[in-house]
């Protein structure tokens, strides 16, 4: 009873961090131990930033550093920290309730946790360059996956001072994002900002995006100060460097917290199979009313999704971007399960053998 107490008292001082009864229920144990709660804020090699109810301290991670990669600790997890010895340590985290991954860039395909406890994943998306619509996908799939509910936004809107040309980039993005809020905000000229701060006043936002998107830009406009580093972009390709190195969780002063993070050169999967059926939720839709349960949408007869492509109700990008994004899925996930691996090798196997029969058919043989 003291240790929800004792837990219940740090409500009022991390309540802007995201504290709440729920995450004071599952530290009890940890008060029992004489362990304090707090906020990572900020990772660093074997050390990091918690934000506790007397402030942000700094804590080494000896503890919580297993080799799993999806288990170390990261950004916006809640803690239980030790803070009577020196150094300061991190003795374990509490269960999260959302987690944004992705495939390292290595070939060792390795999950890569970027932010924890996550409430709305914001993809920040230039109108500077040309839109990457399958870029855009990849980041929702892997914000559905997350658990969180993923929001687009258009920066740098006010380099398309054409209504008509803007709307109809809207649409596009629109159409790429089923179920998704699309908002268009200029840091430079304020429009949208408003909406947005409003969104992210509720809880965690991670904002994400490749470099040169104007994430900086955005988390200083919500921010009310420039806190973040803004770097110029090429106007060659629209593209910049990355401004911000690490991954930084800060109090918003509307309410809610923001993790910014840095540029993401690659997006990839992993295991987000269910985060792509998201995305692509009309095909889906299509796909249940296919003759055979097992439809691969190429070539079969009674195909639902081949018949809508045809009639024009859905775009042919779209089926290519979802059958891609299935593969490469695919591929990462066979990687770590055996059972998976063996049966694309019999597939691969059969297919190969089909051609060399039809192969071999045309020939005359």
């Amino acid at each position: 009873m003291t240790s929800l107490s004792s837990s219940s008292q740090s409500l009022t001082s991390l309540a802007a961090f995201g504290w709440d009864e729920a995450w004071a229920a599952e530290f009890a144990p940890y008060a029992d131990q004489g362990l304090v709660p707090g906020r990572v804020v900020r990772v660093d090699r074997g050390q990091c930033d918690v934000m506790t109810e007397d402030g942000v301290i700094r804590a080494d991670t000896a503890f919580v550093t297993p080799h799993d990669p999806l288990r170390v600790i990261c950004t916006g997890d809640w803690a239980a920290v030790e803070t009577t010895g020196n150094p300061r340590y991190v003795k374990a985290y509490l269960p999260r309730r959302t987690a944004f991954v992705r495939s390292t860039s290595s070939q060792r395909s390795e999950g890569q946790i970027l932010a924890a406890n996550v409430d709305h994943a914001v993809i920040a998306v230039s109108l500077a360059a040309e839109l990457d619509l399958g870029r855009i996908e990849r980041f929702l799939a892997l914000a559905w996956e997350s658990g969180a509910q993923p929001l687009v936004v258009l920066t740098k809107a006010d380099l398309v001072p054409d209504p008509a040309a803007l709307a109809y980039l809207v649409q596009d993005v629109e159409t790429t994002a089923p179920g998704v809020q699309v908002l268009t905000v200029s840091s430079h000229t304020g429009e949208g900002t408003d909406v947005l701060a409003a969104v992210v006043a509720d809880g965690t936002s991670v904002l994400l995006g490749v470099s040169g998107a104007g994430k900086s830009t955005l988390a200083n406009a919500l921010l009310g100060a420039d806190v973040m580093d803004v770097q110029e972009t090429r106007e060659v390709d629209g593209k910049g460097r990355h401004t911000t190195t690490t991954r930084n969780l800060l109090a918003l002063p509307g309410g809610g917290v923001l993790i910014d993070t840095p540029g993401l050169r690659g997006v990839g999967l992993f295991d987000a199979q269910a985060g792509v059926g998201q995305v692509f939720s009309e095909i889906e839709e299509y796909a249940e009313q296919c003759r055979f349960g097992d439809c691969a949408h190429e070539a079969e007869p009674g195909c639902a999704v081949l018949a809508a492509v045809a009639e024009g109700a859905l775009p042919e990008r779209r089926l290519d971007s979802y059958r891609k994004l299935l593969r490469e899925n695919q591929r990462i996930v066979a990687k770590t399960d055996a059972r998976l691996r063996a049966e694309l090798a019999r597939d691969w196997r059969l297919k190969s053998a089909e051609g060399r029969a039809n192969y071999a058919a045309k020939r005359g043989r």
